[in-house]
């Protein structure tokens, strides 16, 4: 199976910088937190097919101010929808939001967060030999 991550991360990057909305989108907080970013994160998810995959994935929009964050929450949820179809090779069938948008600041700085879960159901690819 693809890796999901890696999929909708490359999208979003390319999305949101066709916004007009330069911003890191990463699968791990950096040790030097850019100001914004966004991060993404596989928690689980399941196969329905042997050929597909229904990856559960955590968003979380960073941001210096909660409006920002809910701003930025806000619009990698709208990019999100528009996902399905064939993205670096792979197709993604379709996107389920499984919690919306939740007020979600780091416990150990402070640093204003929001964040939704979706799940993406991708198509595998064929294994080589």
């Amino acid at each position: 199976m693809p890796d999901a991550v890696a999929v909708v991360a490359d999208y979003l990057r390319s999305a949101l910088a066709a916004a007009g909305e330069r911003v890191p989108v990463v699968s791990r907080v950096p040790t030097s937190r850019p100001q914004r970013f966004v991060q993404l994160e596989r928690v689980g998810g399941f196969s329905p097919t042997p050929v597909t995959d229904r990856a559960r994935l955590d968003f979380h929009a960073w941001a210096s101010r909660e409006d920002q964050a809910a701003d930025l929450c806000a619009l990698v949820r709208g990019l999100l929808g528009a996902i399905p179809g064939v993205r670096g090779g792979v197709t993604v069938y379709s996107v389920t939001e499984v919690a919306g948008p939740q007020w979600l600041p780091d416990d150990e700085s402070g640093h204003p967060r929001y964040a939704f879960a979706a799940e993406v159901h991708l198509r595998g690819r064929a294994l080589t030999k």
